[in-house]
């Protein structure tokens, strides 16, 4: 069989012009995965016109990294999902080994440069490199915390991007998707806890692959890492005898059950042990170490008490019990807690955890009024499948003022296609959807009269420059994140960029009685590759101190 260059097979457009035909090509192994190995010839491009590198998809009896091989299969575009971008692939009939030792290939090396072009222009010089060698040279910054899967996202140095005080990368609304270079580490073992600030301390290579909506080099061999320490930050703010302090936490699936594997939708994802993990332990520190035992905090994200599991069931009270339980513990107070279930299955999120919002409060400093709990939203187009706004009135027992919180959780982004998409890259069809949940919140805190104090908080999954924040403030709103500088401005981090999901909305004529801090650490401290047990949420905590009128 005549042989076909690799860059020929791949093209220049995302499909190849030889897709369905059986071809022959010759190259060195430059990578393996646990499906097949990345081949590339060693005299094809490099200036990302088009990619002389490719996957073969070969589960079985894999060559050594470093061989000359010569393959042969049925060329693929294969595509994971319907709006997804496709990957050029062979299928292999044929492997041959014809030198132990091929010849050398530099890596192409993701430098400041390469990356700072536009994102269209970025996403075709990534096409031209995928399947290629690739590497991210020393001193390069981490950017997210390591996660359970051995991916961690890096910043090359002399990169001219905005910047968070702990040397992360801050959102840009003019540009507020970003790609960054990333790598994977597959072996659990060898892959290093990272925090956000940590550096490379030596080069990271591998092939680079599109895996999970993105580039991402598949590293060759664990990074060596210059680490940093991270610490807790702690509030400032204090509740007094005119003012009332209110901590957001999302639990993140919060639940104390350990799963029965029969009972779930997906036993993979859905069986963990939260309390096993110690994060509700972590959870009763942060309200009592760092927001200083708050009078109120707003809960998102508590699952029924048999977490996962697909049942009829949806009362959570033994979850907030161990909850309270743990805060004493830690030398708080005695929370009460009040909730609104859902009815199962109703209101997204995982399947069988019936997750909502809820608050706990310091019964000995703001009492619940009878009857004001309430979940909004519940006959609205917008909120179908969605979590419920839960709103409640708590009345200050020193000055005896209202102060109505509104606790939301807004339609999440997870559907937003990758910023290398065929079709509308970055499009998120969710976004209508949390403008008009966004507009039903306003038109409440609208209808509660002009003398009355109220706040927003939550996770409101978009960020403070959207149309669903614009929305949610309106004319006569405040939107505390706001006065927090740029550089600490973030409690999320989305593949390497910290952004602001969480955010506080009061009345302007309360503006100047209101206080907001974003207490890092949590959401810069990485977890340990094949654990998830390091860290209680994938959130920073936010906290706001709101004075009351006629205090």
């Amino acid at each position: 069989m005549t042989l076909t260059p690799i860059h020929e097979i791949q093209g220049t457009g995302l499909v190849s012009p030889l897709s369905g035909r059986t071809v022959g090509a010759r190259g060195v192994v430059v990578g393996r995965s646990r499906k097949g190995f990345f081949v590339q010839d060693p005299d094809g491009p490099r200036d990302g016109s088009a990619s002389s590198g490719i996957f073969v998809y070969h589960p079985r009896d894999q060559p050594p990294v470093g061989a000359f091989v010569e393959v042969r299969g049925e060329v693929v575009d294969y595509v994971p999902e319907e709006t997804e971008r496709p990957t050029t692939q062979l299928a292999s009939r044929e492997v041959r080994v014809l030198d132990d030792e091929g010849p050398r290939i530099e890596p192409v090396w993701l430098t400041a440069q390469r990356i700072g072009t536009s994102n269209a222009d970025l996403g075709a010089f990534l096409n031209g490199v995928e399947g290629m060698l690739a590497g991210v040279e020393a001193g390069a910054t981490f950017v997210a915390p390591s996660n359970p899967y051995g991916d961690y996202v890096v910043l090359p140095p002399g990169s001219d991007v905005p910047r968070t005080r702990h040397g992360g990368v801050r959102i840009d609304p003019e540009r507020p998707e970003r790609w960054l270079p990333s790598f994977r580490v597959t072996d659990y073992a060898k892959a290093p806890r990272v925090h956000v600030g940590a550096r490379l301390a030596g080069p990271v290579v591998g092939p680079l692959n599109y895996r999970a909506s993105a580039f991402q080099i598949a590293a060759l061999a664990a990074p060596r890492v210059s680490p940093v320490r991270i610490a807790l930050e702690a509030t400032a703010l204090r509740s007094g005898n005119a003012a009332v302090t209110v901590l957001t936490l999302n639990g993140f699936n919060l639940d104390a059950r350990v799963e029965d594997p029969s009972r779930v939708n997906d036993p993979r994802r859905d069986v963990d042990d939260d309390r096993g993990d110690g994060r509700f332990e972590m959870l009763a520190r942060a309200v009592v170490e760092q927001a200083a035992c708050p009078d109120l905090v707003a809960l998102q994200e508590m699952q029924d008490d048999d977490g996962a599991e697909l049942s009829e069931k949806t009362s959570a009270r033994k979850n907030y019990a161990i909850l309270v339980g743990e805060v004493q513990r830690a030398g708080g107070p005695r929370y009460r807690w009040v909730d609104e279930p859902p009815l199962a299955q109703d209101d997204g999120g995982q399947p069988g955890g019936n997750i909502r919002n809820a608050f706990l409060y310091d019964e000995a400093r703001v009492e619940l009024l009878p009857d004001s709990l309430r979940r909004l939203g519940e006959d609205d187009a917008a909120f179908a499948g969605s979590r419920k706004p839960l709103l409640a009135r708590f009345r200050h027992r020193g000055t005896r003022r209202d102060l109505v919180v509104v606790n939301v959780h807004l339609a999440s982004k997870r559907h937003q296609r990758g910023l290398f998409a065929p079709d509308r890259p970055g499009f998120d069809p969710r976004e209508p959807v949390r403008v008009a949940q966004a507009r039903l919140v306003r038109a409440t805190l609208d209808g509660l009269g002009t003398d009355v104090d109220y706040y927003v908080t939550g996770d409101f999954n978009d960020f403070e420059f959207s149309e669903t924040l614009r929305t949610l403030t309106g004319p006569d709103g405040v939107n505390l994140v706001e006065r927090v500088s740029l550089d600490g401005r973030y409690d999320y981090n989305h593949r390497g960029v910290s952004q602001v999901l969480m955010h506080g909305i009061v009345g302007k004529r309360q503006a100047g009685r209101a206080d907001y801090e974003i207490l890092h650490g949590n959401d810069l401290i990485g977890v340990q590759p094949g654990s998830v047990g390091d860290r209680a949420t994938d959130h920073a905590y936010v906290i706001a101190r709101l004075g009351l009128a006629g205090g």
